[in-house]
């Protein structure tokens, strides 16, 4: 019999299924899409927090807040700055000039000193005995010196009347100037005595302040001991040698020839704090080739003792002076593609570019030599946002956080000023 047949369903196609493509491409474009929305809005909100640096180019931009100075007019040094040692104009190393016992010390280490003040002794018994033996040595002589002489005065008067031959009376004038020659020599032995007994007093031979002692009492000292017995340094007047560039040579031996006395003053090692004021005194005979600088000395009475010996300093030496010229503080210095220039304060509270030619500098303030006048304002504080044609606010520089508010106009159109918290008109 025959089998119906069966309707099996029917097998999936093997045909080439179908892509995924279209569906991965739009998933690859709307993560592109995100990604330039994210950098956009970076974008958006650096320029946004950057907005204020370039808002004080625009017209109706906030005003910024400075600091304002007016241009004056005065003196202005001509300095040259170096670095400089102290020196003692004169330092000794005490030494006995003879041999024997430290009998007693009579200086106190660090103590300050006058010329002549006793400052050690040594045993003087033995230079004591040797200054009378000389003394006696010499009354010895001398007493045959004047036997001497009293037989010449005889011989010479029996040699007149032919009693007695020349020859003895030739004699006789040798001898007297034999004895003479044995007493001057006596003479020096006791002075050469006397000299030895005063070295046991040792003095001080200047001013100044002596050291700590290198020899203790009871010690057998002698001339060619090497550290001696004590230090004493000159510290009244004392000076500072400092060199400077050989360019400077001909300006500063100039002045010197013209009889001007330069100024110099002694600052710490910051170059802020004042130690002294002196002079300069002289420079040396010859320029070192090595750094073609030359050594100068400058003197300070040192009233205060606060200049000590081998201390560096620095040096500022007062060349010339500009008298009744403009000057300015060198905070408003500007520097750019205008080259120097400051920003400065018109009567509208905005700022523009001026240009300047300046001069010397002397510590914060520095010479104009053109581009402003005595009676400008210009921005010492505040000027590194600023340009030109800025609107500003001033800003007290005693207190930063105190501002005056810029001119705000009236209805007739005028400029209104308005008060401070201080009370006074800007």
């Amino acid at each position: 019999m025959n089998q119906p047949i069966k309707n099996f369903p029917e097998a999936p196609s093997i045909g080439p299924a179908q892509p995924a493509k279209p569906r991965s491409r739009r998933r690859f474009v709307l993560i592109i899409i995100l990604i330039l929305l994210v950098v956009a809005g970076i974008v958006w909100w650096t320029r946004e927090g950057t907005a204020p640096q370039h808002a004080s180019s625009g017209r109706n931009s906030a005003p910024m807040s400075i600091v304002p100075e007016v241009v004056g007019k005065g003196d202005i040094g001509v300095n040259i700055n170096a670095l400089g040692t102290v020196t003692s104009l004169a330092t000794v190393t005490i030494r006995t000039q003879i041999s024997g016992y430290m009998q007693k010390i009579d200086f106190t280490e660090g103590s300050e000193v006058k010329k002549g003040d006793l400052l050690a002794e040594i045993d003087p018994r033995p230079y004591e005995a040797t200054l009378a033996q000389a003394k006696g040595q010499l009354a010895r002589d001398e007493a045959m010196l004047k036997g001497a002489q009293v037989d010449l005065t005889r011989y010479q008067g029996l040699a007149a009347q032919n009693a007695v031959p020349h020859q003895t009376l030739d004699t006789q004038v040798a001898l007297v100037a034999q004895d003479q020659g044995t007493v001057e020599a006596d003479k020096a032995s006791v002075k050469s005595a006397e000299v030895n007994l005063a070295y046991c007093r040792i003095v001080s031979p200047l001013n100044g302040r002596v050291g700590l002692r290198q020899v203790d009492q009871g010690n057998y000292v002698t001339p060619g001991d090497a550290s001696g017995i004590v230090v004493i340094t000159q510290l009244q007047p004392i000076s500072v040698l400092f060199t400077v560039p050989e360019d400077n040579l001909q300006a500063i031996a100039k002045r010197l020839q013209a009889g001007a006395v330069l100024p110099a003053t002694a600052l710490d090692r910051t170059g802020v704090t004042k130690i002294a004021d002196g002079s300069l005194q002289t420079f040396d005979s010859q320029i070192d080739p090595t750094t073609g600088t030359i050594k100068l000395r400058a003197q300070f009475a040192n009233d205060d003792k606060l200049l000590y010996p081998n201390q560096f300093v620095n040096i500022r030496l007062l060349l010339d002076t500009h008298k009744d010229v403009t000057t300015m503080s060198a905070a408003g210095i500007q520097r750019g593609a205008p080259g120097t220039f400051v920003y400065l304060v018109n009567a509208d509270s905005t700022v523009s570019v001026r240009p300047v030619k300046l001069g010397v500098t002397d510590g914060d303030r520095v010479e104009v030599l053109s581009g402003l006048a005595p009676g400008d304002r210009i921005v010492i504080d505040g000027a590194d946002k600023l340009r030109d044609g800025a609107k500003i606010v001033i800003r007290s520089e005693n207190n930063p956080t105190q501002t005056n508010a810029p001119a705000q106009p009236d209805k007739s159109g005028g400029g209104k000023r308005q008060r401070s918290e201080g009370g006074q008109k800007q």
